[in-house]
């Protein structure tokens, strides 16, 4: 199966296999993998980082926290599937290891620092970036994002309005309150994706 999603990727990345987007990629479901659709370069340089971090925790033994890498080139990466984190009021929040003690797997600290001090890994805490395994623990599922990365290539470009930002705001369609994306300071179109803005 892995090889014909590869193959036939885009016959896949259909609107009833959408799970998620953010401000780079693009991610669909199918079966037990996700497709990560890049929609800017800046995806495919964070895929290619996940494949590296993937393979050297595997080495560390300490693959099982990290969604499985199977494939990345320029247009996509494929992935293992774990089941997001739900929002709390239509948001996604900062992990509180303190309070959600009962989702840190172990070594779950020791990975952390590893990520942030040896890889300069950006927004360690977000719940976004997690799934959960069949034991209910934390499993990083989006850690490509570097510090220089984010500081040098993504801001700039957010600030220019080619990337989005998150507003959480009342959308101008459907009138409910939830994440909706912002390109620049300019941009007054506030749609959330559902109702048509992407």
């Amino acid at each position: 199966m892995l090889r014909d999603l590869i193959n036939r990727w885009r016959t896949y990345c259909i609107e009833e296999n959408f799970i998620g987007i953010g401000s780079t990629r693009k991610v669909y479901r199918v079966s037990d993998y996700v497709i990560k659709v890049n929609l800017h370069s800046l995806g495919h340089k964070q895929s290619e980082m996940e494949q590296e971090i993937y393979y050297e925790m595997v080495k560390r033994g300490h693959g099982e926290l990290f969604a499985q890498v199977f494939y990345v080139d320029e247009n996509i990466a494929v992935q293992r599937f774990y089941e997001p984190l739900e929002l709390i009021n239509d948001q996604s929040y900062e992990i509180d290891t303190t309070k959600q003690v009962h989702l840190i797997p172990e070594n779950y600290t020791d990975v952390f620092n590893m990520l942030d001090t040896e890889f300069d890994s950006f927004d360690l805490r977000d719940s976004s970036n997690y799934g959960l395994n069949q034991e209910n623990k934390l499993v990083y599922i989006d850690y490509g994002m570097t510090k220089k990365l984010y500081e040098n290539e993504w801001v700039p470009l957010a600030e220019a309005g080619v990337l989005p930002q998150i507003d959480f705001d009342n959308c101008r369609v459907c009138g409910e309150e939830k994440e909706l994306r912002m390109y620049g300071d300019n941009d007054t179109d506030k749609r959330c994706y559902a109702c048509g803005k992407e």
